[in-house]
């Protein structure tokens, strides 16, 4: 396996600490102590504390999507039961030790600028989960894949802070029993058509 560049070693570090502190709380001196460089190294990979947290995000992002739709995809065998399905990857991941919430909640709250490029990187983080259930969702042949993407991923949403905030352990099981009605429902007025 190739050594870890400084740059990733930063990246890496800077993502554990923003995630579980905060990206405001954790200070430039921190990262670099627990990424074990100086303030040059990490200045010469990133020329701001924003452009890192850009960078922790976009780490964070694609290995969250990647592990999120690869155990959806692992437990359900049909697009429909992949729906369900969501909610069981979901509640794995809140029930985890070192959940903090979700990240790109996080950041939207503390850079609530709706035009700051970290709110807007949240924001489309969030759009690429909706887009996968909007697919999901289309494979299974809802008549309305879109809406009943939205109606899921409002639940998920939900369960996400609800867990997080409350440290709710049932928020997950909770939003797949609201999930199935749900879906049971968009199959239900296709067939009235």
């Amino acid at each position: 396996m190739p050594a870890i560049s400084k740059r990733e070693q930063i990246v890496a570090e800077a993502l554990r600490l923003f995630y579980r502190d905060g990206f405001n709380a954790t200070g430039i001196d921190k990262i670099c102590k627990d990424a074990g460089v100086s303030k040059k190294t990490l200045y010469n990979h990133f020329r701001s504390k924003d452009e890192l947290i850009l960078a922790t995000l976009r780490l964070r992002d694609e290995a969250f999507r990647n592990k999120f739709m690869r155990e959806t995809e692992r437990l359900g065998k049909t697009p429909k039961e992949r729906l369900l399905c969501l909610f069981d990857v979901l509640a794995a991941w809140t029930e985890e030790k070192d959940f903090y919430g979700c990240m790109f909640i996080n950041a939207s709250a503390e850079f609530s600028d709706r035009n700051d490029p970290i709110h807007l990187f949240s924001a489309e983080h969030k759009r690429l989960m909706r887009e996968y259930i909007r697919e999901l969702a289309e494979k299974a042949g809802t008549t309305n894949p879109m809406q009943l993407a939205s109606q899921l991923n409002l639940l998920l949403e939900g369960a996400i802070v609800e867990a997080h905030v409350s440290n709710n352990q049932e928020a997950a099981k909770l939003a797949k029993s609201m999930a199935r009605v749900v879906i049971e429902q968009s199959f239900k007025l296709q067939t009235s058509h």
